[in-house]
Order: structure tokens, then C-alpha cells, then sequence
């Protein structure tokens, strides 16, 4: 086969794709980037503090919850990337106030209960023939998740924002498709084989709340089933005609979330 494009992607942005195709073109393929809302930055920081407490466990280190705040609060005021402060109702303070909240329950109450083999690890690339001579790269790390074992390998995508827990249940609805991908990558880079996904859910409303999804199989949504393509075949299509599809029901088809907003005449 003669390759006549290779494109590489970050896999912690392929579940975004499933989303608005157009949107994820302009933003991860043409690289046009928008600046963030506090409340995003938010959960950026708590995931980052938390995954410090989680790696310390895995190297049999003593930390505590306290230790690990630390690098929230630094990157929540120092983030290294663009933040419009003000695109959320939020202040800086009430943002610390809510993350370190967070960060003390996930830490208390979440992580006691895992056993991550992995915090955040890098993946071996992993190619996927698009046909045409039209290759898509997936690689980098499983931005925001863990592997965990004990009750079956799985995926721990950490998921934050003000809808994470909806009438005390963790959403699980949309994130199939980033989960299937790091399980798919998990597997082609470890070679063993992940049973499912599990979210867990840090809300980042005026009440913070933290919890647990069941086990989920997040992989045939990525690979499909006997009677049904899976989103990788989709997502083939889409690279080897260059036709990425606009989503105006989209829940980010909006101008404070769409860096392709002003010139996108689809959600009119």
C-alpha cells in the first residue's frame, strides 16, 4: 500500500471528534485554539493535583491529600494556556474553594477504593488505515485517566464540570468514545486486554460531589459489533474524504465553547 497522507492525533482529543466533526478540524487538525473558561481551568488543576496523588501511591510513597493541593492551586492560578475569565459566572476564589473541595473528597473517598496500575500513561502509536492511502496516527497519553485492577483491568476516565453528577448518578453519556479509544490504545500498548471504562465524576458546581460509574463496555462503540459499524469505521470516512460534519445540537455549539463559531454558518 502506498501511504499518501499520515495524520497524527492526540487521543485524548478523538472522543471530541464524535462530537462536531467541523469543530474538532478547526481546532485540533488547523490548530485554531480558544481560550478556556475559569471553570475549565478548574478541572484541568484538579486533575492534575489528583493524578500527583495517585502516582505518589503507585511508587509506595507516603502523601497526603494536603501535599497534592498544592499543585492545584498553582496550576489553577497559573495555567499554561489562555483562560477568559470571563466567560464563567466564577471568581478565582470560588474556583480554589471548589477544586481543593474535590481534591480532598477524590482523594479521601475515591482513590482508597482503587488500584491503579497507571496514572496518565503514554501510549505506543497506534495507526488506522483509513483507506486511499489515508493513515490517522493516534498517539500521547491517557490525558485525565488511569488503568485500574482488582475488580478488572479498566479505564478510569476522571471527568469534571457542573453536569459531571446528574440526580446522584455519574454521567457516563458521551464519553464512550474517548474511553473506547484509550482502551483500544491501553490494549495495542500493554497487550493485555481492558473488560471496560469507568467515570469517575467531580462536579464542579457551588456543591461539590464526587462518585463512581458502574463498569461500562466502551470499546464496541469504537470497533462495533456484528451488526453494526463502530466509530472508527466513521471516523475513517472522515479522514479519507476530508468531509468533517457540523453538529448545531452539539451541547459546545456555542461561541464561549467553538473556536469556529464566527465563521461556521451551520448553526444559524
Amino acid at each position: 500500500m502506498t501511504i499518501v497522507s499520515r495524520t497524527k492525533v492526540r487521543a485524548s482529543s478523538w472522543g471530541a471528534l464524535f462530537d462536531c466533526a467541523y469543530k474538532w478540524e478547526y481546532e485540533v487538525l488547523n490548530q485554531h485554539r480558544k481560550a478556556v473558561g475559569l471553570r475549565a481551568a478548574l478541572g484541568t488543576a484538579i486533575h492534575a493535583s489528583t493524578a500527583v496523588f495517585d502516582q505518589a501511591l503507585i511508587d509506595g510513597n507516603t502523601i497526603k491529600p494536603a501535599d497534592a493541593a498544592e499543585v492545584f492551586v498553582n496550576k489553577l492560578k497559573h495555567p499554561e494556556y489562555d483562560v477568559d475569565y470571563t466567560q464563567d459566572e466564577l471568581t478565582v476564589k470560588q474556583a480554589e474553594s471548589i477544586g481543593l473541595t474535590l481534591h480532598t473528597k477524590y482523594c479521601t473517598t475515591i482513590a482508597p477504593t482503587m488500584r491503579y496500575e497507571s496514572v496518565e500513561a503514554p501510549f505506543m502509536p497506534l495507526d488506522i488505515d483509513c483507506g486511499g492511502g489515508v493513515i490517522v496516527q493516534l498517539t500521547g497519553t491517557m490525558d485525565r485517566a488511569r488503568v485500574a485492577s482488582g475488580k478488572g483491568r479498566r479505564i478510569v476516565d476522571l471527568k469534571s464540570g457542573e453536569r459531571a453528577i446528574v440526580g446522584g448518578t455519574v454521567t457516563t453519556r458521551g464519553h464512550a468514545a474517548q474511553c473506547g479509544t484509550y482502551q483500544l490504545l491501553d490494549d495495542h500498548t500493554t497487550g493485555k486486554t481492558s473488560e471496560g471504562a469507568q467515570i469517575v465524576g467531580l462536579m464542579t458546581s457551588s456543591k461539590p460531589r464526587v462518585g463512581v460509574s458502574p463498569v461500562f463496555d466502551a470499546r464496541k462503540v469504537m470497533v462495533g459489533t456484528d451488526g453494526q459499524k463502530g466509530l472508527i469505521e466513521y471516523a475513517a470516512e472522515m479522514f479519507r474524504t476530508g468531509l468533517f460534519p457540523p453538529n448545531p445540537r452539539s451541547m459546545l455549539c456555542s461561541p464561549k465553547y467553538c473556536a469556529r463559531w464566527n465563521s461556521c454558518i451551520f448553526h444559524e
